[in-house]
Parts: structure tokens; C-alpha cells; sequence
């Protein structure tokens, strides 16, 4: 038999990680654990800052948000790995994505691979398996040169009775001999994905199997292989004792490609541990999301203790949380059971988390880093074994940039972060949300309404919501009280009109009253890159100034 080549992803010295899309841990092999110094726990945040040189570490970042994003791969990337924390090893990388059967992307699959240095020298699996998709590579003989231990389970072949032959001798799909997705892989360089496919496992029986291929190279871009990845259509990846629905998950709606992605991510969320930061405009449903996560955790039936740090006093806001012993302060005349104390094993949601004061922010970090606080005004120490999820509106990297936010503390809380989208990027969910606040009035207002008008619809999505869901659904109910049939018209709705005219004035004068210096310092030019969205030449009209003078100031302040 010709001796089989060894593809890319199996050679002695490459490395091999497999996350999700919360940069949660799925699978590692052996050379990416003895980098790093330890095997990652599944579900927790695999350590990039401790694989990677701290220069190369967001364009790493980006490249495996560009491929969940672009649902294609990203490759040819340089970085330099971190070796007894120093960055003296260059290696390639390539970032693949993994999708389910809903064409969705659960996650990513990272190569590294040697150039001028070797990594280590140890022994490597052929492939993850514990990735929970069956996973083969082929030679460009279309020999399988590996298989998984998922696709053992699938196929019911074991991978030495399947290593070096043919895949169509095992597989003998119904596409084999002029469909086969392999086939163009190799031969175009194409990805295929979720590619249906009739195969027969070992015992002969029919198997339908949704398979995604792609192209194996070397370190000097020539085809050594194909990988593929594959999933029965009938074991498609579901959510365990979890209520969810196409377009939904518990009470949140949205069949958009965002929403959708968030969805596929809070079942792992929310088996974890992990603190959560929640980010996104007002409006968009972050306290829906905590809720959610809470529900679905195995914290779900202990407390579930909510908390604005906006809507209160800085002073009473540091009792509220801890709580206080009696005399602690004026005032104070019997023991206070603070929010903290009152979640126990629950969760504990800090929403508009970004208010709070840098002193209590210290405070609260202690408290993230030991587990442990004391009420104010008293000595007795108190273990906090609550999980912490926060939101906020906020930019905190631009706060932690103009110093209202601790950078230790943002870290500390976005263990895990979610972004949700407003209602403008997502307006393909505006019908589903209409009909579930709907339904919600009908119940409360005991009417029959059916659908709003065409008119309305049009109208509802031209809008752009600053609102976002909360001034739909305030929308909505505001329609309900003026309807008189079963159809929702436009007469029925606010004034639109007449807000958007003060919201233009407001920020007319915020405008002006931001680029009226003759030299625009830190805050104006934040604000300024802010509103155009990072183009510099509408960042620089609106500070009067050119697009050269802007980033020569930029440079200056540090802010590139």
C-alpha cells in the first residue's frame, strides 16, 4: 500500500484548539497544553493572552470574529507565541469555522502551525475527540489519514479499521462517484457546507449526515488534503432541558442572524459559571438575557437578585449591595441584608453596571477577587458564592480610556460578554416582536387585535427605534389604547414626529457644544470618531479640522 502523507493539521509539531463563540474552551490537544502550561477546562475562557504575544492578540481576536462572522475561513496569519513569557516562536495560523445543522456557527477551529522555530516535540492526536463533530481528513489519494472518535460513534468504524483506505470504501454515499463535496474541495479550493449526504454505517443501515468540507495546506500554500466535518440529521444539535423554539429563547424573540448566534451561545453560558457582562443600547433587552441565563443554570432555583446601580445614591448604593449592620451609619437602626447576602447561590444582576463610582468599583473587585465581603459597618466576613451578571449601555473601553473605569474591573466582569444588537440591525425580527407584543396586549387590554396595518409595518421598518425593542413595544401599547377594530393603523400610533424633532435639537446642541475648541482634545475627538461611526473624514468635519491634522492628534494622545 503507498505510504499515506501526512496532512497539515497532523504533523508533529502543530497546534490544535477548538472554541465557541464566547471564546469558551471546547477542546485543546497536547501541544497547545504544555504552551500554555496546563489542559483548559471545557467551558471556561481559554487563556489567548497566555498563547499569544500581547501585539498579535486582538488581531487574533479579530480574525476568529471575521470567520464567525464571514462563516468562512480566515488563513495565512502570522503570530508570535508566548514561551516562557517572551514572545521568540513565529508561527502560522488559520481560523475555521464549525457550523450546526441550521447553518449557524458554534464555533471555530484554530491551527497553528511551525515556521522558523519548532513548538514541542511531542506525540499529537490525529484530531480532537471531543469535538461533537464527527471528523475525518483525507490525503490528496483520498486516503483518511484520520478519524474522530464522534465519527467513530456515527459510522460505527473504528479508526484503524478506516486508516488508509479510501473514504468512498467506508462512507459508500449516494454522491460518491459525482457529487462529492470532497471532490471540489480538492479541486476548486471551495468550502462546502452543510452539504446533505445518505451514507451507510458499518451495519449497513442508512445515515443522513449534514457535512461541511475544506482544504488542508502546508506552511507554503500547497494542497496536502481535505478535512471533513459532519453531523446526523437526525441528532441535530439541540438545546437540553431548555425551552427554545426557531425563533426564540425563553421570552426573547428574534430569528435574525445576530439573534440567532446568541441563542446557539447561551446554552453554554449559562452551564458555566462565568461572570457576564451584557452590553448594548438602551432598550435592547439586556435584564431579558440575564433572566435567561439565570433560568437556564444550574443556579435556576436558587435566588435570582436584580439590582440598578443608577438608582441609587452612591452612599446608600454601598449598602444596598453589601448590606449594613445596625448604627452602622445614621440612620441605620436594625441589620441590613445586602443584595449580595441575599442571592446566596444565585445570581446577582448589576444592571447599568458602568454608573458606578471608581471608589465602589474598587470595592467590588475586592470582592470579585477574594469571594468574600463584610456589611458595612461590620467585621464579620461573609462568602459570596453568588454568580455575577452585569449590563450596561456604556463604552467602557472608552471609559476605561478616559479614566471613569477601572480596566481590572472590566476584565474581572466580561469573563464572557454579549453585544446585543439594536432593533435597526435586526429589523427582520420587527414582525415576530409585533405579533408577540400583540398577543401580550390582547391578554392585558382584553381585546382581539390581529395584525397592524401594511402602513404600519412599512412605517416600522424605515424607523430606525433609538429605543430599540422597549420603544416598539411601548409603541405597540400605545396603539392598543386607541385601536377600535381588529387592525392597528397608523392613526393609532405616537407622534413620532414631534420626538424626533427634540431628539435632532438635543443632539444638534451636544454637537455644538462639543466642537466649538479651536483644538479638539481627548473627549471631542472620542465623541467626534463615536458619532461617525471611526471615519476619520466625518470625524474630522466635525471638529472643523482636516483629516491629516485629526490623525496627527490621534497619534498624540495615544488613541490609534
Amino acid at each position: 500500500m503507498q505510504k499515506l502523507k501526512q496532512p497539515y493539521p497532523i504533523q508533529t509539531s502543530d497546534g490544535f484548539i477548538a472554541l465557541n463563540p464566547s471564546f469558551l474552551t471546547m477542546s485543546t490537544n497536547h501541544v497547545i497544553n504544555c504552551l500554555i502550561g496546563y489542559k483548559p477546562e471545557p467551558g471556561k475562557p481559554f487563556p489567548l493572552h497566555k498563547l499569544f504575544c500581547k501585539k498579535d492578540l486582538i488581531k487574533v481576536k479579530y480574525a476568529i470574529d471575521h470567520t464567525i462572522k464571514n462563516k468562512k475561513p480566515t488563513t495565512k496569519l502570522e503570530a508570535e507565541l508566548l514561551i516562557n513569557d517572551t514572545g521568540e516562536f513565529l508561527c502560522r495560523y488559520s481560523v475555521h469555522p464549525v457550523f450546526n445543522s441550521k447553518q449557524i456557527v458554534t464555533g471555530v477551529i484554530i491551527w497553528l502551525e511551525k515556521t522558523e522555530k519548532k513548538i514541542v516535540a511531542y506525540n499529537i492526536p490525529n484530531l480532537i475527540d471531543e469535538l461533537p463533530e464527527g471528523m475525518f481528513t483525507v490525503t490528496t489519494d483520498w486516503q483518511i489519514s484520520s478519524f474522530n472518535k464522534t465519527a467513530e460513534k456515527i459510522t460505527g468504524y473504528k479508526s484503524d479499521e478506516v486508516t488508509g483506505k479510501y473514504c468512498w470504501e467506508i462512507f459508500r454515499a449516494d454522491i460518491c462517484k459525482d457529487r462529492c463535496p470532497l471532490r471540489k474541495t480538492l479541486k476548486s479550493s471551495e468550502t462546502c457546507i452543510n452539504q446533505e449526504i445518505q451514507i451507510l454505517n458499518k451495519n449497513g443501515s442508512k445515515q443522513t449526515i449534514l457535512a461541511n468540507t475544506g482544504v488542508l495546506k502546508n506552511s507554503s500554500g500547497l494542497i496536502t488534503g481535505a478535512v471533513e466535518t459532519f453531523i446526523p440529521v437526525q441528532k441535530e444539535m439541540q438545546l437540553v432541558n431548555i425551552k427554545r423554539h426557531l425563533n426564540s429563547f425563553e421570552n426573547i424573540i428574534g430569528k435574525s442572524e445576530r439573534m440567532q448566534r446568541l441563542f446557539t451561545m447561551l446554552p453554554d453560558i449559562a452551564k458555566s459559571d462565568a461572570n457576564v457582562l451584557i452590553c448594548g443600547e438602551s432598550g435592547t433587552g439586556k435584564d431579558l438575557f440575564a433572566e435567561a441565563i439565570h433560568t437556564c443554570s444550574t443556579r435556576s432555583k436558587e435566588p435570582y437578585i436584580a439590582v440598578n446601580c443608577s438608582a441609587f445614591a452612591e452612599s446608600l448604593l454601598e449598602s444596598e449591595i453589601f448590606g449594613h449592620e445596625k448604627s452602622a451609619f445614621t440612620g441605620a437602626d436594625r441589620l441590613k441584608t445586602g443584595r449580595f447576602e441575599m442571592a446566596k447561590n444565585g445570581t446577582l444582576f448589576l444592571d447599568e453596571i458602568g454608573e458606578l463610582k471608581p471608589e465602589l468599583q474598587v470595592k467590588l473587585l475586592r470582592v470579585l477577587d477574594k469571594k468574600e465581603f463584610e456589611r458595612v459597618g461590620g467585621t464579620q466576613t461573609i462568602d459570596m458564592t453568588a454568580r455575577i451578571i452585569s449590563a450596561t449601555n456604556k463604552n467602557l473601553p472608552e471609559a476605561i480610556i478616559d479614566k471613569s473605569f477601572r480596566e481590572d474591573f472590566y476584565y474581572r466582569l466580561r469573563t464572557v460578554s454579549l453585544t446585543l444588537p439594536p432593533l435597526r440591525e435586526k429589523k427582520e425580527d420587527i414582525p415576530l416582536l409585533v405579533n408577540h407584543f400583540i398577543k401580550i396586549f390582547n391578554k392585558k387590554y382584553k381585546k382581539k387585535i390581529s395584525s397592524v396595518d401594511t402602513k404600519v409595518m412599512r412605517f416600522f421598518q424605515q424607523y430606525d427605534f433609538p429605543g430599540n425593542v422597549r420603544e416598539l413595544e411601548q409603541t405597540i401599547e400605545h396603539a392598543f389604547v386607541f385601536a377600535k377594530g381588529p387592525v392597528i393603523f397608523l392613526s393609532s400610533l405616537p407622534d413620532f414626529k414631534e420626538l424626533n424633532t427634540a431628539r435632532q435639537k438635543h443632539e444638534k446642541s451636544s454637537r455644538e457644544t462639543l466642537f466649538t475648541v479651536k483644538k479638539p482634545g481627548k473627549e471631542a475627538i472620542l465623541n467626534a470618531l463615536l458619532l461617525s461611526n471611526g471615519k476619520r473624514q466625518k470625524a474630522a468635519d466635525l471638529l472643523s479640522i482636516s483629516r491629516t491634522s485629526l490623525w496627527r492628534l490621534i497619534k498624540k494622545l495615544g488613541l490609534e
